[in-house]
């Protein structure tokens, strides 16, 4: 009898324990998805469902990686799977879901390069090939610049070529940093930078031909729209366009230029929201250089003060000048402008890259440009929490320039986790063929998230996209994406997809 109570005794200590442990589990569990992104949104019945609809086609990927990781598409490169994944249930719904807007991209690097072949068609552009180098040039009689070889029209060089489709293919390779060998090539993150930034010397000359740049932007916004985007916040560095002639227009041109273009887009598409610049020269300059941007900052602001959002500088962190070189002009300049700084896009940790961090911070900055580096900052991130500092996260720009090769790594993670402020962008998806939000969506959701992040964090982060942009009514852009939030979820809930 002493026995059996013995052992009535033991299977009642075993099983409080067990409940106690399982209890403790819970409790952690539940207080952890209380803390993530999107815990504060009551989904609506029919959220419910479709959410239902979209949590198992995400569990149907996951499962599979899971036991297949070597077939887990998001582990890899980008460059392998942006194509395969276009055909998956779970990326064509995201790609129908309105996305909010987009306020971290440069305004020539939107479209890829099958839109840049497209206007090697135009007449009156001439090219020059110098070995693996090539020059464009719109121009109306051939042009003086110095060229290694001779500059013919494109017209001429490629049904002279014997082989058009060839040409082209060729050609396209040389506005894309998409190739098939990415890890033998980009060895590290100053090699794809270089040969990133090179891009841009390539498209430049054909995109700031001044018909080109109009079409191109209109173009862009249009791509946006098309991709489930409603407002727009391009960088520019606001180039030099010119003209057959030879004839330049200087930066605050470039803006009125840019600011027509909106205007005649929302006359076409008035369901769209609009688009404002924020000004982003080149960081690698001299202090006067950083005063020269500023004066044409005031004089965008003075002819245009609807439409200019504010001030940034651009270019790789790690090699270009900290933001504290320049202290004593951005001190000036947030007194007259909203400020939307890159900091932190690097993996070092205390370096100038990393403390940029700390001066964007400090100089005010609006919203921080990356950011990637913020997790290794527990006092950084008490700050933009307490400052409502968004981080304009672009996840498969990340990957692409080497800051994280597996994007289950990424920091976005444990910024979703822990609720940080954070807006989805895509910086420059042309150059690596990706849709302008829509990839990046589903990387941050499928690759990134946690598997129990829902709809919700779908929605809260469509949502920051419009709370932390400059748009200056808010409640009506809101209200809008309410409407077509409500129309997406019941699609998804009739087609059950």
């Amino acid at each position: 009898m002493r026995v059996l109570i013995f052992i009535l005794a033991n299977i009642l200590l075993t099983s409080g324990n067990l409940d106690k442990v399982q209890h403790e589990r819970d409790k952690l569990f539940n207080e952890e998805l209380q803390m993530m992104i999107g815990s504060d949104i009551e989904l609506s019945d029919s959220e419910i469902k479709a959410n239902e609809v979209i949590m198992d086609l995400k569990n149907e990927e996951l499962e599979h990686g899971f036991l297949h990781p070597g077939n887990f598409n998001v582990s890899k490169h980008f460059f392998e799977y942006k194509e395969s994944v276009k055909k998956t249930k779970l990326y064509q719904l995201i790609k129908n879901m309105p996305k909010g807007a987009v306020l971290h991209a440069h305004d020539t690097a939107v479209l890829g390069p099958d839109y840049i072949l497209s206007l090697t068609y135009w007449k009156d552009l001439f090219v020059c090939f110098d070995g693996d180098d090539i020059n464009l040039l719109f121009s109306r009689n051939v042009p003086n610049t110095t060229c290694g070889t001779e500059w013919q029209l494109m017209r001429d060089a490629r049904f002279s070529s014997g082989n058009v489709e060839k040409f082209d293919a060729d050609l396209k390779q040389h506005f894309s940093l998409v190739i098939d060998n990415p890890e033998e090539v980009y060895t590290d993150i100053n090699t794809v930078w270089s040969i990133f930034q090179s891009l841009f010397g390539v498209i430049g000359p054909v995109v700031t031909y001044k018909p080109v740049w109009e079409q191109y932007f209109y173009d862009t916004l249009k791509a946006l729209r098309e991709d489930g985007v409603m407002y727009f916040e391009v960088r520019s560095v606001l180039p030099q366009l010119y003209d057959l002639d030879g004839v330049t227009y200087d930066s605050v041109a470039t803006a009125e230029s840019y600011k027509k273009v909106v205007d005649q887009f929302m006359v076409d598409y008035p369901d769209f929201f609009g688009a404002k610049l924020i000004y982003a020269p080149l960081r690698l300059v001299e202090k006067k250089t950083v005063k020269e941007y500023l004066e044409i900052a005031r004089e965008i602001k003075r002819r245009m003060p609807g439409f200019l959002a504010g001030f940034d500088l651009v270019g790789q962190e790690d090699l270009g000048r900290p933001l504290k070189s320049f202290m004593s002009e951005l001190v000036e300049a947030s007194k007259e402008f909203d400020l939307f700084l890159h900091a932190g896009e690097t993996n070092w940790s205390g370096l100038s890259s990393d403390e940029n961090l700390y001066d964007a911070i400090a100089l005010g900055t609006k919203r921080i440009g990356h950011g990637y580096s913020i997790i290794k900052h527990p006092v950084l991130m008490r700050e933009i929490k307490k400052k409502d500092i968004a981080l304009e996260v672009n996840v498969v720009s990340n990957s692409v320039l080497k800051l994280v090769s597996d994007v289950r790594n990424h920091p976005l993670a444990a910024m979703l986790a822990l609720d940080l402020p954070v807006v989805l962008s895509s910086d420059d998806p042309g150059l690596w063929e990706a849709e302008p939000l829509s990839h990046d969506f589903y990387v941050a959701f499928v690759g990134v998230a946690s598997k129990h992040a829902d709809l919700r964090v779908l929605k809260k982060l469509a949502l920051n996209s419009l709370y932390y942009s400059t748009y200056p009514n808010k409640d009506k852009l809101v209200h809008d994406f309410q409407i077509r939030w409500t129309k997406f979820i019941d699609s998804v809930v009739r087609d059950k997809w």
